[in-house]
């Protein structure tokens, strides 16, 4: 898993993207931290090692996403663990809060560990569609962009507002390439351009 980062997000190719326009307001209300650490512990309950949240949300220190930052345009979340030696990722972009994709996973894992609690399956059978598979080699921002990684921040915005226009699905454009164009553009925006 040595490829993989907490930031930016890590998608993995199991899990096809959701639309911008089609993710949802949560149905359920938390905040990013009680989000975070309930994932966490439902991932330490199920025995998961080597843990790594994956979002377009900065890290601290020790790898894990801040509670308190600007929401990122890109709210998908990805998370990759062990369990005895399998590699498994679990990823959500349904919502339009990082926060509640980290709860929406925790809470499907807390449904999956109750199969075993109930004797009808064992873990390792729920998750055997989840194994990991190595992500996609994705392009860096500016090569998403067509820019020169040096451009400047007009020449990265106005070059975003041209792809943005030529591939938005109301334009006739796909919600797959739009995605990865607002992707490239948060990425721009995280490394230091104030766009």
């Amino acid at each position: 898993m040595n490829e993989i980062q907490a930031y930016p997000l890590t998608w993995t190719t199991i899990y096809p993207r959701t639309p911008q326009h089609k993710r949802e307001a949560a149905r359920f209300e938390v905040n990013f931290s009680t989000a975070r650490n309930d994932l966490l512990n439902e991932l330490r309950l199920l025995g998961a090692k080597n843990i790594i949240i994956s979002s377009n949300v900065p890290t601290r220190q020790d790898g894990l996403p801040y509670a308190r930052h600007k929401e990122p345009d890109d709210p998908g979340v990805a998370v990759y663990f062990k369990i005895k030696d399998k590699s498994y990722a679990l990823c959500c972009d349904r919502w339009r809060k990082v926060k509640h994709n980290l709860r929406a996973i925790g809470l499907h894992i807390a449904a999956m560990r109750g199969m075993e609690r109930w004797g009808v399956g064992s873990v390792e059978q729920a998750f055997a569609g989840y194994q990991a598979l190595p992500p996609q080699q994705e392009k860096k921002w500016w090569e998403v962009l067509g820019v020169s990684p040096r451009a400047t921040e007009d020449e990265v915005k106005e070059t975003y507002r041209k792809l943005a226009r030529q591939h938005h699905p109301d334009n006739g454009g796909s919600d797959e390439q739009m995605t990865i164009i607002n992707a490239a553009y948060e990425q721009a925006k995280q490394v230091g351009y104030k766009v």
